[in-house]
């Protein structure tokens, strides 16, 4: 500790005396705070998105991003039996309660209900993916491409693309942003299901839906003109390989924060 005082400045030492150490933090984008992330989560992988609110929750802070949870307020579609990976039956469970087992905060920290995410308070919106996409935020685990989505998922879509601020989706997240924003460009991964030793992509069909929605569906995962940022994500299943997973929200949550910078 000692060592580590005499390299810091004495105005950064006061600076460190009276803030976490997280403020002085600077991420590829600039000083941590500068850049405000609104995260859409919905929890569990199969009826909600947990481990893609973890490592978007990572990456942010990895990248000195200031970022605040939203979830709906709403009963989930229904619960999972995560070791059967079925419906448990005559269980309830509410999405904004669920989603707020993982935020590690108090007061302003805590989960907010999506119907208050406000676009002027933001730089960018973060959808992290996963089952709840097509089950809780939209209908499409019913309606297939012809789904409807939250009215709130909705209208904080087409606010953040309208003031010209970065969306960020990640794994089935694309869907919602290609029902109401047309003719963007994401990937959702592969086309077909190209089965390796590395793993294999069984949600191709959903590459398809978007297609059907009047998006084009591309390798490269920045649609510069409309600021949309994708990643496959977990659309893409392996039993070993989950670093190249992780690495690839990083890289969507870099670009998001490199189009929140950019100057129009």
């Amino acid at each position: 500790m000692l060592a580590t005082r005499t390299l810091l400045s004495k105005q950064t030492l006061t600076a460190v005396s009276h803030q976490p150490a997280c403020f002085v933090h600077q991420g590829e984008y600039g000083y941590w705070g500068n850049t405000k992330v609104a995260v859409v989560s919905f929890l569990r992988i199969h009826d909600g998105s947990k481990p893609f609110v973890c490592s978007t929750m990572y990456h942010l802070s990895r990248n000195g991003a200031r970022f605040r949870m939203f979830a709906p307020n709403q009963q989930q579609m229904h619960v999972m039996d995560h070791m059967k990976k079925q419906p448990s039956s005559g269980e309830n469970r509410n999405v904004m309660i669920e989603s707020a087992r993982f935020i590690h905060g108090q007061g302003k920290k805590q989960i907010q209900d999506l119907s208050t995410l406000d676009v002027n308070n933001f730089d960018a919106v973060i959808f992290p993916g996963g089952h709840g996409i097509v089950k809780n935020l939209s209908t499409f685990m019913k309606d297939g491409k012809d789904c409807k989505l939250h009215n709130d998922v909705e209208r904080v879509l087409k606010e953040f693309h309208r003031s010209r601020k970065p969306i960020g989706l990640a794994s089935m997240a694309p869907v919602l942003a290609c029902r109401v924003l047309p003719s963007i460009e994401v990937t959702m991964g592969y086309e077909r299901d190209e089965s390796t030793r590395w793993g294999n992509w069984p949600q191709t069909n959903m590459v398809q839906a978007v297609k059907g929605m009047g998006a084009r569906h591309v390798v490269p995962y920045v649609d510069e003109k409309n600021k949309v940022v994708s990643t496959p994500s977990f659309m893409w299943e392996t039993d070993y390989h989950y670093h190249y997973i992780f690495d690839g929200v990083g890289n969507m949550v870099k670009h998001v924060m490199r189009l929140s910078s950019k100057k129009e």
